[in-house]
């Protein structure tokens, strides 16, 4: 690795791993239904391998040239961007089965980090070749279009978020988006383990720790949820669905 490139920062050339998308037991989260056998051919061919990733590490920087999107294989990511005022403001969390760096489409430039938030690995996947093989299956067209109109409406569903909500109307439906996003994966929906610091959940919420940490508490207190550090149990998935239009107190930010 050149002594000029951060030690945490994953080169381009490393060596990879080559993974098949039709033998990977998430393709129905990350590849359209119903490509034909000689389509998963194609896009197998197509895949420029998987790379690991230790905690912390960054995928990409804001800044860097943008190559390739990476769909999660397995872990956790955070993805920020650094305001004006020097902090770090984490703008989304990504897991197994979700793809990162669509960020660069635009621009051709990375506009966020991408960190692992735990052991990870992803599968890369060359810009370029992914375009060229979307204009000849239509299917996987399709399939890129829908994955980009998700990320609209989540960054919209963001602004919602933080525009309109109080902080327990915030927490609550972080933790039922997570719960539905495992569940999907065939994990729990009612029990999982927290890859992010309360910190960080604060950053993506638009909260200051205390606030977090006190609605917490406050979850607790009323039987929605149990926490042991990281991990936590929904108790009441109804209770936290009532909070989202009746919110228990006008706790601020």
């Amino acid at each position: 690795m050149p002594a000029s490139l951060p030690s945490n920062v994953i080169p381009l050339h490393v060596p990879t791993l080559q993974s098949a998308c039709s033998q990977c037991n998430l393709r129905e989260l990350c590849l359209p239904l119903g490509l034909s056998d000689s389509e998963l051919d194609m896009l197998d061919a197509v895949i420029g391998g998987r790379r690991k990733l230790k905690r912390g590490q960054y995928l990409y920087r804001s800044g860097d040239a943008f190559e390739a999107i990476y769909a999660i294989k397995a872990g956790f990511f955070k993805t920020d961007v650094l305001t004006e005022d020097g902090r770090d403001q984490v703008t989304g969390f990504q897991m197994t089965g979700e793809v990162l760096g669509l960020d660069g489409i635009g621009t051709e430039l990375h506009t966020c980090n991408a960190v692992a938030l735990e052991d990870s690995e992803i599968c890369l996947i060359p810009f370029t070749d992914l375009e060229r093989l979307s204009s000849e299956v239509h299917t996987l067209q399709r399939h890129f279009h829908k994955m980009m109109s998700r990320e609209i409406v989540r960054d919209h569903g963001v602004m919602m978020l933080l525009g309109k909500m109080r902080a327990e109307e915030r927490l609550a439906t972080f933790l039922l988006n997570l719960s539905q996003r495992f569940m999907a994966r065939g994990y729990s929906a009612a029990e999982f383990h927290l890859r992010m610091t309360r910190e960080e959940i604060g950053s993506y919420l638009g909260l200051k720790l205390e606030t977090v940490s006190r609605a917490f508490s406050r979850f607790q207190d009323e039987g929605f949820i149990s926490v042991h550090q990281k991990h936590i149990c929904i108790l009441d998935i109804q209770g936290l669905k009532m909070i989202m239009t009746h919110p228990p107190s006008s706790s601020g930010t």
